[in-house]
């Protein structure tokens, strides 16, 4: 009689690669690549790079135009709609009664795509 935990057993053994592996990553990169890589630091090399050109600004706290999240928020938005209608689309066949729900769904989406588009969300000089 086969033990009732022997069915885990391989994602057991998964699981303990993965985390020595991860433990030999974390070895490595601390303790043992800092002992073989050249230590040699130099002013041109610890100064900030943006593309050759002088930083526009010094530090890291910048302000960023409310504009910037605005369109970060969107793209997420819609990013995920793509998330959810790539499997639904290839499950379609087998799963008709899920177009209304997808259909309500994507209702949502354009109802929020045109409160979007009537507040101005897509119009980038302003």
């Amino acid at each position: 009689m086969a033990h009732p935990a022997s069915p885990f057993l391989s994602v057991l053994i998964l699981l303990l690669v993965a985390a020595v592996t991860a433990a030999a990553i974390l070895v490595l990169s601390g303790w043992v690549l800092p002992m073989l890589k050249p230590n040699n630091p130099q002013e041109a090399k610890l100064r900030v790079y943006e593309c050759g050109v002088p930083p526009v600004q010094s530090g890291a706290r910048h302000k960023y135009s409310v504009k910037f999240y605005l369109t970060a928020m969107l793209f997420i938005l819609f990013d995920v709609e793509a998330a959810f209608l790539l499997p639904w689309a290839v499950n379609f066949k087998t799963a008709l009664w899920t177009f209304g729900a997808m259909l309500s769904f994507m209702a949502t989406l354009l109802v929020g795509f045109i409160y979007a588009w009537g507040k101005g969300a897509f119009e980038w000089e302003r």
